[in-house]
């Protein structure tokens, strides 16, 4: 499945590099988590479903790394490049072996369903 985003040739040539550049470090450093950490949970301060997503895996027994940015009042453009990166509109973000599986109520399906043991075992 791919959703439909503008080429280049449809982008004005003077905002091509802003719209690539769009907070790139934030995207950069979650791609290098994604590759070191088996689980990363992206989320945000106060947001009570970032929380969830880390209990339950910690009801799991499941270790997993943690990248916060900002909260609701603050750090929303760096989230923003995130989201545009995703496709993903709310946080928290999780990946699973690099693999992106939604937010918290994704993340227990897949717990409650065993397939977080399977992807961690691939």
């Amino acid at each position: 499945m791919s959703r439909p985003i503008l080429e280049a040739t449809q982008l004005h040539p003077a905002i091509r590099d802003r719209i690539a550049t769009y907070h790139a470090d934030i995207v950069h450093n979650v791609r290098a988590a994604t590759v070191s950490n088996a689980i990363l949970v992206v989320g945000m301060a106060g947001n009570p479903w970032c929380r969830r997503a880390r209990k339950s895996l910690a009801a799991a027994g499941q270790g997993h790394h943690y990248l916060e940015y900002g909260s609701y009042l603050r750090g929303w453009k760096p989230r923003l490049a995130l989201k545009m990166w995703t496709g993903w509109s709310t946080f928290p973000m999780v990946f699973v072996r690099g693999q992106f599986i939604g937010g918290a109520q994704d993340l227990d399906r897949l717990i409650a369903s065993g397939e977080l043991q399977r992807l961690l075992a691939t």
